[in-house]
């Protein structure tokens, strides 16, 4: 028997993201990198489709501390509404994971049924044998639009 109570969290690579965005204008990506991350290393660019794109940070310099308005700041962003999907994506999918968890526990403690999903792999991938970022797997390395900011 399973006495736990949270939430599952379901997981999806970055082409399954971008398929789920295109197939349901509803559907929410938040990207919980840092600011420094979005203005350096790009974002994921959602022109041409209806789906509102979310920019909150999970952890926040210098020492990456999780930020303590993460679920207001998103609720705020969301404007009352409450999107069936919401996807969660990072720089590798370790933060997006841990976001995902407890904006779920959130949802789910006050009633809402939201699908949260994180994006495996997240913006930049894991590291290739070089120690470079965006060419082995994530957002980037499916070639999946993005742009620099």
């Amino acid at each position: 028997m399973n006495t736990d109570e949270s939430p599952r969290i379901g997981e999806v690579l970055p082409s399954e993201a971008w398929s789920m965005l295109g197939q349901n204008s509803g559907a929410v990506l938040i990207d919980v990198r840092t600011r420094a991350e979005w203005g350096f290393v790009g974002v994921p660019d959602l022109t041409g489709m209806q789906n509102p794109f979310l920019t909150v940070e999970w952890a926040q310099l210098p020492d990456m501390s999780v930020n303590p308005n993460f679920i207001d700041m998103v609720m705020q962003q969301l404007n009352g509404e409450m999107p069936a999907t919401l996807l969660f994506l990072c720089r590798s999918g370790v933060r997006s994971l841990s976001a995902a968890r407890v904006m779920a526990t959130h949802l789910a403690a006050n009633g809402h049924k939201v699908d949260c999903v994180n994006v495996t792999h997240g913006f930049e991938g894991d590291m290739n044998e070089a120690r470079h970022r965006g060419v082995v797997n994530g957002w980037k390395a499916a070639g999946l639009p993005w742009r620099q900011s």
